[in-house]
């Protein structure tokens, strides 16, 4: 079956590839899919802790003297 999505070619350590393997055959997807769908997960969850580290570093700086009210965003 052709596709035009890349490829990733990754080696797995046994214990890892095992626990992979499980988790596909019990949700009934092969690895392919169930090696994305952790990829998938894994980025979303390390994209958050970016975000939440971004949001920590500005509220460090943050100042009620020199924000803006709604109003004054929108108008």
């Amino acid at each position: 079956m052709a596709t035009k999505n890349p490829r990733l070619n990754v080696v797995l350590e046994p214990s890892l590839m095992k626990g992979v393997d499980h988790l596909a055959r019990a949700q009934g997807v092969s690895l392919s899919t169930m090696a994305r769908d952790l990829i998938k997960e894994a980025l979303g969850t390390y994209e958050d802790g970016q975000w939440q580290r971004i949001a920590q570093q500005r509220e460090t700086t943050f100042s009620s003297k020199k924000s803006l009210t709604h109003d004054e965003v929108w108008k």
